[in-house]
């Protein structure tokens, strides 16, 4: 086998996107830092300021050395996922570790480690072709995914499994074979739902039961019902361009509307246009991503740029879904756009690991890599 470097060039499109999201966001978090008399707008500068220097050192590291480390953190992270429950719980979830000066939420973390564990396992293998292949792949996603559970956060459990596909697809799993496991769990969904908690049940339920107009529903279903309010108080142009004197009141009624729900806080703010505005952004960073993953000749550095961009659209699909009322209410940020030093750091690391891919000279392979796709 040889290898031959090839040039890479900056995504200037990639950072572009992402600089223009995070903006938007900013924006957003300072409209509800307006209402309610907050600054968290400045502390995201904060965070910005702070990751700003792990990212380059992520981008500047070049990304084969980060396989050396991809099981020892990963195994770290399963540490600190457990680690969790050793600490008092808040609003009913145990997610965070106290640092001091702020906290740690290892499940933000854990999303990443998880794909560069995956690119890993996957880079060299063929195992995955076979039905007893996949069993270890599942069973690093699992594992992760009931301790995010137990927490509770169903949002980010959920995360994982788009991930996992995408990136056995990409390293050539057969199609037919992951069909068949998907239908299993769809099979298993009455299992599932016995062991979910009441809660995670109620937010499921709430979708089912959405009604337009009238008062808000108790539960789970007072969050959706104040979600598509405020989403819709910007009209086309936003809320003052709209003449909607109503929206502030509905945002202070908006339960975690700077995090989880901040894609509400851009359509209150900028009404259909901000909205699309964004969704547009988001295209636009994960065709960019993608087009790294389709120019990189290199396994591991493929199958990391396909697991980061698996990440970034499952979010934002997750995400701006249940806040339009289309899909259960999760608890999962919007990358670079909601608030919090947890979610903004390991997404500007994800960021760095796209960009050091694109950037760094990849290896041409004496074949293509996964070539076996078309022996089949």
């Amino acid at each position: 086998m040889h290898a031959i470097p090839i040039p890479r060039k900056f995504p200037w499109l990639l950072t572009a996107a992402v600089a223009g999201i995070f903006v938007l966001g900013l924006q957003a978090i300072a409209r509800g830092d307006q209402l309610a008399q907050g600054h968290l707008a400045d502390r995201q500068l904060v965070w910005l300021v702070v990751s700003l220097p792990i990212m380059a050192v992520a981008a500047l590291i070049p990304y084969r050395k980060w396989r050396f480390v991809a099981y020892p953190w990963f195994i770290i992270t399963l540490v600190l996922l457990i680690a969790v429950f050793a600490f008092p719980p808040r609003n009913g979830a145990r997610r965070w570790i106290p640092m001091g000066v702020a906290d740690l939420q290892p499940s933000e973390f854990m999303k990443l480690f998880f794909i560069l564990a995956m690119a890993r396992y996957l880079e060299f293998r063929g195992s995955q072709r076979r039905w007893w292949g996949l069993a270890i792949p599942f069973a690093m996603a699992f594992v992760p995914m009931l301790l995010i559970l137990k927490e509770p956060d169903l949002g980010t459990a959920l995360v994982f499994l788009p991930i996992l596909y995408a990136m056995l697809f990409a390293a050539g799993a057969r199609p037919r074979h992951l069909v068949a496991v998907a239908l299993l769990g769809c099979l298993s969904s009455p299992i599932v739902w016995t062991a979910m908690s009441n809660e995670q049940q109620s937010r499921i339920t709430a979708l089912f039961s959405q009604s337009d107009g009238g008062e808000a529903p108790p539960g789970d279903g007072h969050h959706l019902h104040y979600s598509k309010l405020v989403l819709a108080s910007g009209g086309t142009w936003g809320s003052e361009l709209a003449g909607n004197l109503h929206s502030e009141r509905q945002l202070n009624r908006l339960f975690a509307s700077r995090t989880d729900f901040v894609f509400c806080l851009v359509g209150e703010q900028y009404g259909v246009w901000g909205t699309g505005a964004v969704l547009s952004l988001w295209l636009l960073l994960l065709f960019a991503g993608l087009r790294v993953a389709m120019k990189t000749r290199d396994p591991f550095g493929r199958l990391v740029a396909v697991g980061i961009v698996a990440l970034f659209g499952t979010q934002v699909i997750i995400n701006t879904g249940m806040t339009c009322g289309v899909m259960p209410i999760t608890g999962l940020t919007l990358p670079f756009m909601s608030y919090g030093g947890s979610s903004l750091l390991s997404s500007l690391i994800a960021l760095a690991l796209l960009i050091n891919v694109s950037c760094r000279p990849g290896y041409l392979l004496a074949n293509e890599p996964f070539q076996f796709i078309a022996k089949s």
